[in-house]
């Protein structure tokens, strides 16, 4: 019964990952939840940076694929959604301060195939690596929140910062638990189960790249 609970848990979750991916392949930088209008209010900030990276479809697998991750590594694995989440303010930082960072849309849907690799690969690479590259992550994808909150006071800036920080966290949790579900109800190979998610954000992970690659 466990395993089949296993199983189940992730069938949705890949589902769930090719359901988003299909609804918005754009390149990171078009995403924008106020429709193009800067924030006015810190109401208006929190929500904007609250549905940046839920509109941002391959923000929103990044970080489901980062709480994943985390989940292989049990309590430790809080690092690497909260470095990430934190290298993301960093990155938005950047982009206010008007330092222009390379090619950030395909950098930022490489990052998703890349964390589908970690998920899939049968031996784990250190947790080290998967959150200094997961910072690295951040702050390019930080870099593409900071183009909708540009010309914004700093009241309203704040409250984009606070928004987009709590749903990442809370976003990343949620895959945190499920894999953690998975892990301990599967009985034989464990992780395998969660290799399969992993398959499936490589490839959608390739398809948000070669979109951008092919334009």
């Amino acid at each position: 019964m466990n395993k089949n609970k296993a199983i189940a848990s992730v069938g949705f979750i890949s589902t769930i990952l090719w359901g988003i991916s299909l609804i918005n392949a754009a390149p990171a930088l078009a995403h924008h939840p106020s429709g193009g209008n800067i924030p006015s209010t810190f109401v208006e900030g929190f929500l904007s940076g609250l549905g940046h990276p839920v509109i941002g479809i391959d923000h929103l697998v990044f970080v489901i694929a980062i709480g994943l991750l985390a989940a292989l590594r049990n309590k430790l694995g809080i690092i690497i959604p909260a470095s990430f989440v934190l290298a993301t303010a960093v990155g938005t930082v950047i982009h206010l301060q008007s330092i222009n960072l390379p090619i950030p849309e395909l950098i930022i849907s490489a990052s998703v195939l890349v964390m589908g690799i970690f998920l899939a690969r049968e031996n784990q690479a250190s947790l080290a690596l998967i959150t200094f590259l997961g910072a690295i992550a951040g702050i390019f994808h930080g870099y593409a929140y900071g183009e909708s909150i540009v010309g914004a006071e700093t009241t309203v800036l704040t409250a984009y910062l606070l928004g987009f920080c709590a749903i990442q966290l809370g976003i990343s949790a949620i895959a945190f638990y499920l894999g953690s579900s998975i892990l301990n109800q599967a009985s034989k190979s464990p992780q395998l189960m969660l290799r399969f998610a992993g398959f499936t954000l490589c490839g959608i992970g390739f398809a948000f790249v070669s979109s951008n690659i092919l334009g």
